[in-house]
């Protein structure tokens, strides 16, 4: 590469490696989060779990752009083919982990995605429980539909 910060698509793939890794890792936190309930630390893990998501997409890139430079498809499959072509036994299995800790990690965002709904709607009925209940059929005076909210002033002696 021109600029010299890539010259190899492996460089990148081990960045994204431990990327992946720590994701994964913040993933399964921030479920345990959502199963305790602990909102103050889901707050701080969104931000930290975005900042790995972008650099993960920049290593990505770069590694698409290394492998665009060594004649390969800027792609998945130029890295399937780039390493047939070179790559050694360790980084078919430094790429097939990256692989497999990628749908790990999708399917743990999934699940993490479901139990956010789920407390989300709980609490939704929990406020809907609160809030008083119409009376439909029910007229006032002015004809207009009555509803619960009655206004009950107290004496003060």
């Amino acid at each position: 590469m021109h600029n010299g910060a890539i010259t190899s698509p492996m460089q990148s793939l081990r960045a994204e490696h431990k990327l992946i890794v720590s994701l994964q890792a913040l993933l399964q936190q921030e479920q345990d989060l959502l199963v305790s309930a602990d909102i103050d630390s889901l707050e701080q893990v969104t931000p930290r779990k975005a900042d790995l998501i972008n650099e993960m997409a920049l290593q990505a890139n770069q590694r698409h752009r290394a492998l665009g430079l060594a004649g390969f498809a800027p792609r998945e499959a130029g890295m399937e083919a780039w390493l047939a072509a070179h790559g050694t036994p360790e980084d078919v299995a430094l790429w097939q982990d990256v692989l497999a800790q990628t749908r790990e990690a999708k399917e743990l965002n999934r699940l993490n995605g479901m139990l956010i709904n789920r407390q989300l709607s709980h609490t939704q009925g929990a406020l809907q429980a609160l809030r008083p209940q119409s009376q439909a059929g029910v007229y006032g005076p002015s004809g207009r539909p009555a509803t619960n909210a009655v206004s009950r002033g107290f004496v003060a002696r």
